[in-house]
């Protein structure tokens, strides 16, 4: 019986100690290590295509459609860079969603997008183009409209960190998503085809999920959040 009460005390006291060390910045770091890579993965690949894109073009001489292609491509790392400095610069979470399912999401609503980009590019003309860049760079700065907001509240998976209600979380709930989405969506009508666009959809698919998950966590947390979500749209104002 002392064995066995002693094997209790044991495991208790192992629970109890990961529990304390979930709270630390070295387990965020390490846990979001995967992550870091991936992001590095993704602009590493990025900007090899703008480096070999810039060494076979004659900036003296350069037309329209390549310079907004340049463009369209330092948008996209500029994007990656910085979901890899918040990711670093970021508090421990205080909560999180539990088990595989909100990782899923979490995993697919990140990453399948950036899969787009490794498609081949479609020539799709001057007019079209210049929408896949004006998408580009819109989303993207909203994006860093919006990080700059949730600063080290940023998360990938389904996790809460500090209730953030101010700037464009004022009237949106996830206006990074909002950001991100348009973003892709410039970066699909580069590579416009069948298969681009079925990515496009199941990443949105994936963000609309990852999107519920984090609502679930933050109400669990947050005693406010409730009302808060009375008051801002999920991602439209007006619309959703």
């Amino acid at each position: 019986m002392t064995r066995w009460a002693n094997l209790v005390g044991d495991r208790e006291k192992t629970a109890a100690v990961w529990r304390e060390l979930e709270t630390t910045k070295l387990y965020d770091a390490v846990a979001a290590s995967p992550l870091f890579l991936l992001f590095g993965m993704s602009g590493s690949h990025l900007a090899t295509e703008l480096w070999a894109a810039l060494k076979q073009t004659d900036i003296s001489a350069i037309d329209a459609l390549a310079a907004i292609s340049l463009l369209r491509q330092a948008a996209a790392i500029t994007l990656v860079v910085l979901l890899m400095t918040f990711l670093i610069a970021r508090d421990p979470a205080k909560a999180k969603a539990k088990g595989l399912m909100p990782r899923l999401a979490a995993f697919g609503g990140t990453y399948v997008g950036v899969a787009i980009a490794f498609l081949p590019q479609q020539p799709i003309g001057l007019s079209l183009s210049l929408v896949s860049l004006l998408l580009m760079l819109a989303g993207a700065a909203f994006s860093v409209y919006s990080i700059s907001h949730l600063g080290r509240s940023f998360s990938v998976m389904a996790e809460a960190r500090q209730l953030v209600s101010d700037g464009p979380y004022a009237r949106i709930r996830h206006p990074l998503y909002l950001g991100e989405a348009v973003s892709f969506l410039g970066l699909t009508l580069q590579h416009a085809s069948p298969l681009a666009f079925a990515i496009f959809a199941v990443q949105i698919a994936f963000q609309l999920v990852r999107m519920k998950n984090e609502e679930a966590v933050l109400t669990g947390l947050f005693p406010e959040y409730r009302a808060y979500t009375l008051r801002t749209a999920r991602l439209l104002p007006g619309v959703y």
